[in-house]
């Protein structure tokens, strides 16, 4: 039993494997447990709790003793969370256990233990058998429960599960499907080239019997047999090569063509996922997918498969030809066909498995390039060059280790179909060289067929190397498929509702979502009236800005609903929807190119009129105009052109621009200085005038102009009043500002000390 446990906790520290092991008796099974990372006053601290098939084990690294609780009637194990932070409670009838705390990291083996804990309970109180037997192991990286035939988690290693199989090249077929005529000349071409090529050979062998083997023995050279058969070699030539050109580029055509529908299939797949898609993706894996993959899809399709077909076809034609000139010597040169087919069915898996770890690696070297460059202000400043280094040399190794391990399959297997290709003809030779001794075939027979074999065993060694070439087009398929299968969490309606105009009342009825199993907010109703300003309030993690994104419809609420003007938004098609919303940001984004685009981002065709218009409106025209070159001034990477100022006036013009009903300011003054806050003020003020407006705000001063303000606590609305209302109450809001107040005063304060000893110091 002991053995058992050792191998299944492997991953924890032999700390808590040797004191479980001591705490267990002979006849008892581990089935479920989770590390504990917090204490109860959610400061770190190691613990450890453990379901076994008799009791529920726990104990805190500091705790001197094991806590046990055995099953009986009215026990009751729960998990909630809030905020990053889970908890696991343990009930009996009249009151809690126990308690403990973890970060969210360990969610599912948390959810785990609880259902085998349930299991359990539920056995010794019932005698039914339990779904959670000893013969189940657990993972050792998630807890997830593995049944008895299962080596490997599938949970943690969901992409070595799916290994991509050669026959998702045949998904390609959707986008092959709309130039198929193309595609079918271009094979009829490639079977008249490969055709043509074969020629030559046939013609050696009367060439041989008929013109020089007589003429070595004396007779005179026939010499229109001699231009005749130089004739059709040199017309063979110039057709297979007229033909070769004519498929080569047909092909290369079609092939540019699907690889350019791929990649905007799939780039535009991908912008119509959700928000929560790319929430748990990096930008440079879904980059090297979209880039790299298709092209190595694209250079498959163009190059390769060309190859491989013309491959088929010659090895096809050559063993008719060969079996109807000598089907005893055919049968010889195709004796080593199956040995090769083997050896590649041998290591077609281990190719395929290794060429898609080795896309996964190489998507964590462009992750690296991915978080640097963008990064590379933050990266200075705080001096991390050579760890940023280290990194990528880390991610450059591990891609080094792994291209390794696949070189090593492959330079092996490709000697063996050449020394097995060699091997085939010296035996042709020696079968050939005795069929000729017994005058069974005639020295040009062999001659022709030792022409055909040396084509036929390139043609069998250049199979064998497209092996390679062929899993890594079919890991590189699966890859981007798998973007293509994915559903968004946020879908369009198959009966969606359009109305022109939207007057811009928003309703949130019974509203509650979850991420994941983390509850965010629960059981929010709200109605905002068209015009009208609300600022929600509320400490992080209050659930201010899921609300936002639950308006917008970033994500779909998990319960209850979200109306505008009556009409639930999960009925009205996505981008009309959006349209009527104006989004202003804590971090602008600007695009790379010149301020007019970036304002005119949401509306493509707006006049020079209506720019500037918008800039004067957001009180960015001056300083626009003193930008070297005006309108068509870049904004370079991000913006990084402009301060943080200038670029939230962009994007407050930006918003104008689109005269949207609903106005989202997500701390739209939060990170500039005081005076930039009034000049951006001032542009709010512009922007909220006559809209329906939601504003999130760091400063609660900044909202006293709102009409209504929202305290949210825990994903719940405690409050609801103007600023005075809710002063005069003095509840939650009177205590966030009232702390909030203190903070500034004090920091007001630090800062007049510290002018005033400068002063002091300048004086002297």
């Amino acid at each position: 039993m002991q053995q058992t446990l050792h191998s299944s906790l492997d991953k924890l520290s032999l700390i808590w494997s040797d004191e479980l092991s001591s705490q267990l008796t002979d006849d008892e099974s581990v089935f479920a447990w989770i590390e504990i990372d917090l204490n109860t006053q959610l400061h770190f601290a190691k613990g450890f709790v453990v379901v076994t098939n008799k009791r529920l084990l726990a104990k805190m690294a500091n705790d001197g003793v094991w806590q046990e609780w055995r099953y009986q009637q009215g026990l009751l194990l729960t998990q909630r969370d809030y905020a990053g932070v889970g908890c696991l409670e343990l009930f009996d009838a009249h009151t809690r256990l126990a308690y403990w705390r973890y970060r969210l990291g360990s969610d599912t083996a948390a959810s785990r233990l609880i259902e085998c804990f349930m299991q359990q309970l539920d056995y010794h109180l019932t005698g039914k058998l339990p779904l959670t037997t000893h013969t189940q192991a657990q993972c050792p990286n998630c807890a997830a429960l593995l049944s008895a035939d299962q080596d490997d988690c599938p949970v943690c290693d969901k992409q070595g599960h799916a290994s991509p199989s050669t026959w998702t090249l045949l998904r390609l077929w959707r986008f092959a499907k709309p130039y198929k005529g193309r595609l079918f000349i271009g094979f009829l071409l490639t079977l008249c080239s490969t055709a043509a090529t074969l020629v030559p050979p046939y013609l050696t062998m009367p060439l041989m019997d008929n013109v020089l083997i007589p003429y070595q023995n004396g007779q005179p050279i026939n010499t229109d047999l001699v231009k005749l058969y130089l004739s059709g070699l040199l017309g063979a030539a110039v057709l297979a090569w007229m033909l070769g050109w004519a498929r080569t580029y047909m092909l290369a055509l079609v092939s540019e063509r699907i690889g350019a529908d791929l990649r905007t299939t799939t780039y535009e797949h991908l912008l119509n996922l959700s928000q929560q898609y790319f929430g748990g993706k990096r930008t440079g894996d879904l980059m090297a997918r979209i880039g790299a993959e298709t092209d190595r899809i694209n250079l498959f399709l163009s190059l390769h498969l060309l190859d491989f077909a013309t491959d088929v076809i010659m090895i096809g034609m050559t063993a008719l030809i060969l079996v109807s000139i000598n089907p005893w010597l055919a049968l010889v040169t195709l004796a080593p066909l199956p040995v090769i087919a083997w050896l590649i069915h041998l290591v077609r898996d281990r190719l395929r498995i290794g060429f898609e770890k080795v896309d996964r690696v190489w998507a964590e070297v462009n992750n690296v390039l991915a978080d640097t460059i963008p990064g590379i202000r933050v990266v200075k400043a705080f001096a991390q060059e050579k760890r940023e280094a280290a990194r990528f040399h880390a991610a450059n190794q591990r891609n080094l280790r792994i291209n390794d391990r696949v070189n090593r399959v492959w330079s092996l297997f490709t000697p063996t179909v050449t020394l097995m290709t060699e091997i085939g003809l010296l035996v042709v030779w020696v079968f050939g060289i005795w069929q000729i001794s017994k005058d069974e075939i005639t020295v040009g027979v062999l001659t022709a067929f030792l022409a055909y074999i040396g084509r036929f065993y390139i043609r069998l060694d250049s199979m064998s190397r497209i092996v390679s070439v062929t899993q890594k087009a079919a890991a590189g398929t699966k890859r981007i498929f798998d973007i293509l299968d994915h559903v968004s969490s946020v879908p369009e309606s198959t009966n969606p509702v359009h109305f022109p105009t939207v007057q811009g009342r928003i309703e949130l009825r019974n509203v509650g979502f979850r991420y994941g199993t983390r509850s965010i907010t629960q059981n929010i109703n709200l109605v905002i009236n068209p015009g009208e300003m609300i600022g929600l309030v509320g400490h992080s993690g209050s659930g201010k800005s899921t609300l936002v994104n639950l308006i917008c419809r970033f994500y779909d609420v998990t319960e209850g609903s979200v109306l505008i003007d009556d009409h639930d938004i999960r009925t009205l098609p996505i981008a009309e929807y959006r349209k009527h919303i104006g989004l202003v940001l804590q971090e602008p984004f600007l695009f790379y190119g010149t301020i007019a685009e970036n304002i005119a981002y949401g509306k493509p065709d707006a006049a020079p009129s209506e720019i500037v218009s918008a800039a004067r409106a957001a009180h960015a025209h001056e300083f626009i105009l003193r930008l070297p070159h005006g309108y068509d001034s870049l904004v370079g990477e991000r913006g990084q052109a402009l301060s943080g100022g200038e670029r939230q006036r962009i994007s407050i013009a930006r918003a104008l621009l689109i005269n949207p009903r609903i106005l989202i300011l997500d701390e739209a003054t939060s990170s500039v200085d005081t005076t930039t806050e009034k000049d951006i003020q001032k542009a709010l003020d512009n922007l909220v005038r006559g809209r329906t407006t939601i504003a999130i705000a760091h400063r609660l001063s900044t909202l006293r102009e709102a009409n209504r303000l929202i305290v949210l606590d825990r994903g719940r609305i405690v409050e609801i009043g103007n600023h005075a209302e809710l002063m005069a109450r003095e509840g939650y809001y009177y205590r966030l500002y009232q702390a909030q107040a203190r903070n500034v005063d004090t920091e007001d304060r630090a800062f007049v000390s510290v002018t005033e000893h400068s002063a002091a110091g300048e004086l002297k």
